[in-house]
This record gives C-alpha cells, structure tokens and sequence, in this order.
C-alpha cells in the first residue's frame, strides 16, 4: 500500500485528498505547515508526498528545496499558483509533477500512480518500452513497430533524458543544462528543431504527438501509454 505524505494547510483539500486516497488503497499521513512536513518525510518514509507552496511557516518551494537536500521521493506540487515562472521554478528545483487548484482527481491518481512507478522502477531494466517504441539504453537500439530507427547522438541523448524521467515534466532551461551543459537562451531555438526532429521519428503524426508532448510555456514530458 503506497505511503502518501499531504503538506496542505487546507482543511478541505487534505479531507478530500484522504477520501480519495484512502478509497484507492492508499495510506496517507498529513500536516499543515512546511516544518513538520519535512519532519515527516523523514520520520514516516513516504512513498510520494503531495506538496502545496502557500503554506503558513514557510513557503513551499523553501520545503521542496530543504527535501531535495537529502531525499529524492518524489514530490508532486498542488497550488493554486499557476504562473508559468512558478511552475518552471518548482520543477527545477526537484518537483517531479505540478497541478494546478481546483484539480480532477482521476488525473491526480495517475500522475500519482507514474511518479511512483518511476521512482520504484527506474533503474531495473535496460530496457524501456512505451507503446510501439523500444529503447534498449544498453545497446543504444531504437525502435518503432520493431523497426530500428537511427538517432543522431543529440537525438538519443534528449530521448534517453526524457525515458530517464518518464511522466515527469522537464522544463526547457532542465533540458538545455542536462544536453549543452549550460542554459543559455540561445539554445531554445535549437532544442526546439530537434524535438521536432526526434518526434518525426518516434511518433506516428508528428504534428498531433502523443508521447512527447509540449507542457505549454514550460518544456515537454514523455507520456507513459
């Protein structure tokens, strides 16, 4: 049974979380302020914790920060924030997924259910497998409908970026750091053409994608089918 940490100061939205939670087979502990909820993430082991950044004692990125410091379980972000500037800084800062409030609880289930299959699986197989694409990360062999595709290195390097954090949201200065090694502006233009490039490759329609898609105004998350 997954172990759910709730930091809200929220009455209503930790009562409804924990009927939704609960009624999935989900245990789940909860606090209202950001000092006790990093106590509990090291005191109650939690499998994912679901994080609000408004909260009365400290801001809640301060909280993601602190966390990030010594655990990597992951954190999905909650907040009626939902500037473009905020969720890129929540999500570069180590959040592993961030909604928006009011949120549909069929959609937080699944965001849920990804964040914490990634975390438990992440590093088990050489092999990664969505759809009709295969990567096998060990012989660097990519294919489409059992059809081997040929990547430039750049394109396999964004691609295995992206498999490495299935489901999660990468922000562009995230990609452009982890591919050049350094976010200057002046590689927005060129992470963009070879997105286009990788997604004429590995999608059926690469202008209706459906496994690399485009988080608006914040970067690109490789979809889990």
């Amino acid at each position: 049974m997954p172990k759910v940490l709730i930091i809200d100061d929220e009455p209503q939205i930790r009562r409804l979380l924990r009927i939704t939670l609960e009624a999935n087979n989900y245990k789940v502990t909860e606090t209202e302020d950001g000092k006790n909820g990093i106590l509990m993430a090291a005191t109650e082991h939690p499998d994912i914790i679901l994080l609000d950044l408004g909260l009365p004692d400290m801001d809640g990125l301060l909280v993601l920060e602190r966390l990030r410091e010594w655990s990597a379980t992951p954190v999905i972000i909650l907040s009626v924030r939902d500037e473009e500037k905020t969720m890129i800084k929540a999500l570069d800062s180590g959040a592993d997924d961030y909604i928006t409030k009011p949120f549909n609880t069929g959609e937080l289930q699944a965001r849920l259910r990804v964040a914490i299959r990634h975390a438990t699986h992440s590093d088990e197989s050489p092999l990664f497998v969505n759809g009709d694409l295969s990567v096998d990360l060990t012989s660097r062999i990519v294919k489409l409908k059992d059809e081997e595709i040929r990547l430039t290195a750049l394109e396999y390097n964004l691609l295995s970026l992206f498999i490495r954090n299935a489901g999660k949201v990468l922000t562009h200065s995230y990609i452009i750091r982890s591919i050049w090694g350094n976010p200057y502006a002046d590689n927005a233009q060129a992470l963009r053409v070879h997105i286009a490039q990788l997604r004429r490759k590995i999608e059926d329609n690469p202008s209706i994608p459906n496994l690399l898609i485009t988080e608006p105004g914040v970067g690109y998350r490789l979809l889990q089918v």
